[in-house]
C-alpha cells in the first residue's frame, strides 16, 4: 500500500506529518511512501532527505491518490472531494467540535481516524498527539512569555544592582501546565500553580513550583480531568486569582474541560490590576479561551500596558521537533495498524483504540464511538479445584519431609563431628554455627523497610562476626582476646554505618512534614 503525506494547507501551520527519520520507520512496515513536494520545508525537512531516506517526492494530485493519507490537520470540506475513493485519512479532526467535516467525510467512501480522538488509557500513551502536542505548546508558552516580558526571568545580584526574579502563575495542571511549570522554573522564575485536583501538588513539587490549594471540594471524572467545580470553588479560586494577578509578572493558562467551552478563569478586573510589562498566556483560546479579552491567534496590548497572548498554534512554532513527535505518533499507530508488517493496514473495530479513533469506516459514519471501560469491576470466580492439585499438596508435603530429614542428618553429623574431633575443633565449630544461626535471626527479624538488600547482606555476615567474636572474648589467650575485640569493633561499625546510610537513603522518599 502506498502512504500519502500532502504539504498542509491550513494557514500557520509548519508541521509536516512525516520526517526522513519516520519514513524510514513506515518503510519498514511495508509500505510505500510518497511526500508532496516542500511539504517539510517549513519544518527544516528538504525533499532531498526525504529521498535518501527512501520516499517518493511528487506533486499533490499523485499524492492524494494513495491508499492511505497523513496529515496533520484534517482537510476542509472542499478538499474532501480530491481523495481517491476507499482512501484512509488519519489526522486531528477534532470530530467533536466539527459536525461538517464528520458528514463530508461520511458522504464518501472513505475511511478516517482522529489522531485527537485516542483514549486516555496506558496501552494507548504511545499515539497520543494531546499530550506530546501538549508538551511542546507548555514549553513554548514560557519561551513566548519571556520574548514579551523583556526581562531576567531568573534573580541576580551585580555589581550594577539585584534584578528580583520573575513571578509565573500557571492555572492547569495537564501535561501542558507541567511543562510550562519546569521550563519557566528551570529559567529560574518562582513558579506558582493551581488546580482543581489536589493530586497533582506533588507533581508541581517535583518541578520546582508551589501549589496554591483551592480548600473545595471538586468532583473528578474518571479520566484525570476535573469535571466540575462548585460555586464556592470558584469564588474562591477567582479571589486567588485576582491576589496572583497583582503580584506575579506572567500568568500561563492551560484549563480546559472536555466536551466544554473553556471556563473563564483571569477577568479583566485582573487584567488591570496587573503590573505594566505584565505577559498572560490564553493556551485555551480554540475553546473560549481562559482569559477575559484573550483573541485566537492575536496578540493585544491592554491600555495598562499587559500583553495577552492567545496563539493557538504554539507547537508550530518549534516544527521540526514537533513534526517527529507527530509523526512518531503516527509511526506508532500504523504499527498498531499493520500486525503483520507487511504493508497492508488492517483497521480492527473490535480493538478499543482503534474504534474511539475511528470517525468513518467506508463511508459509515461511526462517531462518536462508545464510552471507554476505563476500569472495570473485579469478576469473582468460583473457587474450582484445579486438576492436579491434590499432587501438588501431597507434592509439598513431601518436600517438607524431605526437608526435616535433612536437618535430622545435619544434626546427627555435627553431634558425631563433636564427639569424635580433637579439640579446639568442636569448639569453634560450635560457635561458627551459633553465631550463623544468631546472628540470622536477629538481622533477619528486622523489617525490611530500614534495609536495603545490600545492607540486609552485609549486617547480616556482620552479625555473625560479632556473636561469634563475643564468644571468643571469653576465651583466656591476648592473642585470640585482641583479635575478638578488633572483629567486633569493626563488625559493630559496619552495621551500623549499613543503617545510617539505609535511614539517608529513606529520607530522600519522605516529604518534608516527615522529615521534620
Amino acid at each position: 500500500m502506498l502512504i500519502g503525506v500532502p504539504r498542509e494547507t491550513k494557514p500557520r501551520e509548519t508541521r509536516v506529518a512525516a520526517t526522513p527519520a519516520t519514513v524510514r520507520q513506515l518503510i519498514g512496515l511495508g509500505y510505500d511512501v510518497v511526500v508532496e513536494d516542500g511539504a517539510g520545508e517549513l519544518a527544516g525537512f528538504s525533499d532531498e532527505a526525504f529521498v535518501d531516506a527512501g520516499a517518493d517526492v511528487a506533486s499533490s494530485a499523485k499524492v492524494l491518490m494513495a491508499d492511505v493519507i497523513l496529515r496533520v490537520n484534517g482537510p476542509t470540506v472542499d478538499e474532501i472531494p480530491l481523495l481517491a475513493d476507499g482512501t484512509t485519512l488519519i489526522a486531528l479532526m477534532a470530530p467533536a467540535q466539527n459536525p461538517d467535516l464528520v458528514e463530508a467525510l461520511a458522504a464518501r467512501p472513505l475511511t478516517a481516524l482522529a489522531m485527537d480522538a485516542v483514549p486516555r488509557i496506558s496501552r494507548a500513551q504511545s499515539l497520543d498527539v494531546l499530550s506530546s502536542m501538549a508538551n511542546i505548546a507548555g514549553y513554548r508558552a514560557v519561551i513566548e512569555a519571556a520574548h514579551e516580558f523583556g526581562r531576567f526571568f531568573t534573580g541576580q545580584v551585580t555589581a550594577a544592582g539585584k534584578v528580583p526574579p520573575a513571578k509565573v502563575l500557571v492555572a492547569g495542571v495537564g501535561v501542558a501546565g507541567l511543562a510550562a511549570i519546569g521550563a519557566a522554573s528551570s529559567l529560574g522564575a518562582i513558579v506558582r500553580a493551581t488546580d482543581p485536583r489536589p493530586e497533582v501538588a506533588d507533581q508541581v513539587k517535583s518541578l520546582g513550583g508551589e501549589y496554591l490549594a483551592v480548600d473545595v471540594e471538586v468532583e473528578h471524572s474518571g479520566t484525570g480531568y476535573a469535571s466540575s467545580t462548585s460555586q464556592d470553588y470558584d469564588r474562591r479560586a477567582a479571589e486567588i486569582y485576582s491576589e496572583q494577578a497583582r503580584d506575579v509578572d506572567i500568568i500561563i493558562t492551560t484549563a480546559l474541560i472536555p466536551g466544554r467551552p473553556a471556563p473563564k478563569l483571569v477577568t479583566a478586573a485582573d487584567i488591570a490590576e496587573m503590573k505594566a510589562g505584565s505577559v498572560v498566556i490564553d493556551m485555551a483560546t480554540a475553546q473560549g479561551g481562559n482569559v477575559e479579552g484573550s483573541v485566537r491567534d492575536q496578540k493585544i496590548v491592554t491600555s495598562n500596558g499587559v500583553t495577552i497572548i492567545g496563539y493557538t498554534d504554539l507547537p508550530g512554532r518549534l516544527p521540526t521537533q514537533a513534526s517527529q513527535m507527530y509523526g512518531t505518533n503516527l509511526v506508532n499507530l500504523m504499527k498498531l495498524l499493520t500486525p503483520k508488517k507487511d504493508g497492508t493496514l488492517v483497521l480492527d473495530l473490535d480493538d478499543v483504540v482503534q474504534r474511539s479513533m475511528t470517525v468513518v469506516k467506508d463511508g459509515e459514519r461511526l462517531w462518536p464511538p462508545p464510552p471507554v471501560q476505563v476500569s472495570a469491576s473485579p469478576v469473582t470466580r468460583p473457587q474450582t479445584v484445579a486438576p492436579g492439585q491434590g499432587k501438588r499438596k501431597r507434592d509439598k508435603r513431601s518436600s517438607a519431609r524431605r526437608r526435616f530429614g535433612l536437618v535430622g542428618v545435619g544434626l546427627a553429623l555435627f553431634l558425631v563431628l563433636v564427639a569424635t574431633a580433637p579439640e579446639p575443633i568442636p569448639q569453634h565449630f560450635t560457635v561458627l554455627t551459633l553465631a550463623t544461626v544468631v546472628g540470622f535471626y536477629v538481622i533477619g527479624n528486622v523489617h525490611h523497610a530500614l534495609h536495603t538488600p545490600l545492607m540486609s547482606v552485609t549486617n547480616a555476615i556482620s552479625g555473625i562476626i560479632v556473636v561469634g567474636s563475643f564468644l571468643q572474648l571469653a576465651i583466656d589467650d591476648p592473642t585470640i582476646r585482641a583479635l575478638a575485640f578488633a572483629a567486633t569493633l569493626l563488625a559493630s561499625i559496619n552495621i551500623f554505618g549499613g543503617f545510617a546510610v539505609t535511614r539517608r537513603m529513606l529520607r530522600m522518599f519522605q516529604r518534608e512534614s516527615v522529615k521534620g
